[in-house]
């Protein structure tokens, strides 16, 4: 079994009660921190001789001195035949007032201990305690998997509201959990008798009776020596039994005092087992350290927090991996698909596949990419893999290579589909190495491997138009994803642009939906949005939506895009037909990877025809002006200039530091964007030297041409986009 599986099916079983002791757990936690804030701790040169005599002095019958962990002094005596504990002044002895244990409601401690079922229950925290211990071991390799080791474990954390929230939890809290699963085990073995923490059995001491008066406290010399920061506890002994002796009891063992002679008759040092178990208690209960006591708190709270994202994250998982029909056994199948898939969608892509291949009466067996292998049956095998994190395999396919490795090549062709994002350095780095590691072997392939960015429905149908050619059967490959729900905008206002190319463009503004609570939770497909996440749009009479970048984010009240007419674009006709007042249904999908960074460094700004929109997005919304520099490049300013005068008004505010327009279609226009840069190279290299981030949105064309002439311009800096994209500070949003 993998660690994500065992780290997921121990989440979801025994999830709810590590819920149940870590908010308990948080509540006990207020208990240290309360004491340490109310009770008058001793000075720290203070000696337990000078202690007892002013203690003893204003409190004649005391028979136990205790120094708390919280630091205060209490001391228990008798009024009468009555018990009583008060705390005093270690400057003074002064009587403060009663002391009584935690106020906390004591059957919080008895959840927190036992879940109120006795002995039971302390059996079943312990075996709680083990799971935690086991769910934070795999946590953290599945941290380590998907950020790609320990050198990149503060990096920048992509993926979903719910993913993100569980890694960038776990990795704050996650070695505090696991510490504090280890010290509940080690507390538990003591408590259910697993372990003795007695060092044996207590000496027989009495004081040798010599005629002599008892010598008083302050004068006995093991308390001289001893700080009272040192004391936890001391037994006065008893008037009416003339052979009784003091008893002290420190961190490294208790010891018997003769009370006439001042001599210690006996000494019992701790044993291990109790300085293990000491250091669990403060560990685990913040006694006497009530800073690491918030912490705890702190912690024990984010364990909710941490079970409904990891719910919400098996949830969507779930409902994205859908149940493969039509399936043929393995010996009889022609064709063998096999899958690797981190979030479950790349199943869909292979569902597809399958059904269209099936329309072509191929007998088709899917499956997952471990299982892989041939059969006397088997004419061709399709993998489709997923990459995860930084280039990993998806948790479930982690020993695939190694597998693929030893297994013998035959005439099977065995042909990769890589599914990715272009936004990550490490796009299909696992599909890569699968395919590197097949021609290793002598696998023949049907094609050579392909690559699909953000699981485009389009780039799979032309890849499904390759494969058929390569077969020579009218396959055909019409992915219909999983949408998410999708909500109603309305469109509100409109710019209207005839570029030198003659395809129709505008600048569409949509109303955004009252911001009630199923927005704030995202409930609808309409959740919070950013500059450069992606609207999805499904036209009418498709069931495939298009995606565009978004110029706007949620804080400007409405939803803003900018749609060029494509030849044959069925969804962009759809969207420049719009009038005011229409509506579309739309989703958001967020896009991480190409979000700023929270940062003062400069920012690059690159982008060509629409591809402005989100660069426009990130301006408008760069309300503490941190320096940004646009690079634009059109055909024809008075055609094609996109968001220009808004632009030119930002750049006015300060919101943009600096612009550089091109425009390829008139007389000294200044040719294209990649122009622009070659000529700013010194600029480009200083600020680059400041740590400037770039961001890059246009064509694919555009966006290669801007990398070739950065990889030049950055060479004397011994820099290249790929460093660049390694650090996390260039990102493409390319079409």
């Amino acid at each position: 079994m993998s660690w994500k599986a065992i780290h997921r099916w121990l989440g979801l079983t025994l999830g709810t009660l590590a819920v149940v002791l870590g908010i308990s757990g948080a509540i006990l936690a207020i208990d240290p921190v309360q004491q340490a804030w109310n009770a008058p701790a001793a000075l720290g040169d203070l000696t337990a001789a000078t202690l007892v005599e002013r203690v003893t002095r204003t409190v004649p019958d005391a028979q136990e001195i205790r120094h708390l962990p919280s630091g205060a002094i209490v001391v228990f005596s008798f009024a009468g035949e009555q018990p009583q504990a008060s705390y005093v002044d270690p400057a003074d002895g002064g009587v403060l007032g009663p002391w009584q244990a935690s106020a906390l409601p004591r059957w919080v401690k008895n959840l927190h201990r036992s879940l109120l079922l006795g002995d039971a229950g302390r059996w079943l925290a312990a075996g709680i305690a083990l799971v935690m211990a086991v769910l934070c071991a795999s946590a953290l390799v599945l941290l380590l998997r998907r950020m790609g080791g320990w050198q990149r474990l503060t990096k920048k954390v992509r993926g979903t509201l719910a993913q993100r929230t569980h890694v960038v939890t776990g990795r704050v809290v996650l070695l505090v959990l696991l510490l504090t699963s280890v010290t509940a085990l080690t507390m538990s073995a003591s408590t259910l008798g697993l372990v003795v923490l007695d060092a044996g059995t207590e000496p027989e001491v009495l004081s040798v009776v010599s005629g002599q008066p008892a010598l008083p406290g302050a004068q006995l010399a093991p308390l001289q020596s001893l700080l009272v920061k040192d004391l936890r506890k001391l037994n006065v002994p008893g008037v009416t039994d003339p052979e009784d002796s003091w008893k002290l009891t420190t961190a490294k063992g208790q010891g018997w005092i003769d009370r006439y002679s001042g001599q210690m008759l006996a000494w019992q040092e701790a044993s291990l087992a109790q300085r293990v178990y000491d250091l669990a208690v403060v560990l685990h209960t913040g006694e006497s350290a009530w800073l690491w006591a918030v912490v705890l708190g702190l912690v024990g709270a984010s364990v909710l927090l941490f079970w409904l994202s990891g719910f919400f994250i098996w949830w969507q998982a779930r409902n994205q991996t859908p149940k493969i029909t039509g399936n043929a056994p393995m010996a009889q199948a022609d064709v063998l698909i096999f899958v690797a898939s981190e979030g479950g969608s790349t199943w869909g892509f292979a569902q597809t596949l399958q059904d269209a291949l099936r329309k072509c009466d191929h007998r088709v067996h899917t499956s997952a990419l471990e299982n892989i292998q041939t059969t006397a049956a088997t004419r061709q095998v399709l993998v489709l893999a997923a990459t995860y994190g930084e280039g990993q395999a998806p948790a479930h396919a982690s020993g695939a290579l190694a597998l693929i490795s030893k297994l013998k090549a035959n005439n099977v062709p065995v042909t990769v589909l890589g599914f990715g994002d272009r936004q990550y350095p490490a796009f299909c780095a696992f599909a890569e190495s699968l395919d590197q590691t097949l021609r290793k072997q002598r696998w023949p392939a049907l094609l050579p491997l392909e690559c699909i960015h953000q699981q485009s429905a389009q780039q799979f149908a032309r890849w499904g138009l390759a494969l058929a050619q390569a077969l020579n059967e009218p396959l055909v490959l019409e992915h219909v994803p999983r949408l998410p729900p999708t909500t109603v905008l309305t469109l509100i206002g409109r710019q209207n642009f005839a570029p030198a190319g003659g395809h129709p463009t505008a600048i569409l503004r949509f109303a955004w939906p009252a911001r009630g609570l199923r927005t704030c939770l995202g409930t609808h497909g309409l959740a919070r949005f950013s500059a450069g996440d992606l609207v999805g749009i499904v036209p009418p009479g498709s069931s495939v939506p298009r995606f565009y970048s978004l110029a706007s984010g949620w804080q400007d009240g409405f939803l803003e895009i900018c749609v060029r007419q494509m030849p044959g674009g069925q969804c962009s006709t759809h969207l420049l037909g719009l009038q005011t007042h229409d509506a579309i249904q739309a989703f958001i999908r967020p896009n991480p990877g190409f979000a700023l960074p929270q940062t003062r460094k400069p920012v690059l700004l690159i982008g060509a025809g629409t591809g402005v929109a989100p660069l426009a997005g990130f301006i408008r919304r760069n309300d503490l002006m941190r320096p940004m520099h646009l690079y634009f490049g059109g055909r024809d300013p008075a055609k094609d200039f996109y968001f220009g005068p808004e632009i030119e008004r930002w750049l006015g505010e300060g919101r943009l530091s600096t612009l550089q327009t091109v425009f390829s279609r008139v007389p000294q226009g200044g040719g294209y964007v990649q122009d622009a840069l070659r000529r700013d190279a010194e600029r480009l290299r200083h600020w680059v030297s400041q740590g400037a981030v770039f961001r890059v949105c246009g064509s694919r064309a555009m966006a290669q041409g801007v990398a070739d002439v950065l990889d030049s311009v950055l060479a004397p800096l011994q820099l290249s986009v790929a460093k660049l994209k390694a650090k996390e500070r260039y990102a493409e949003d390319v079409f």
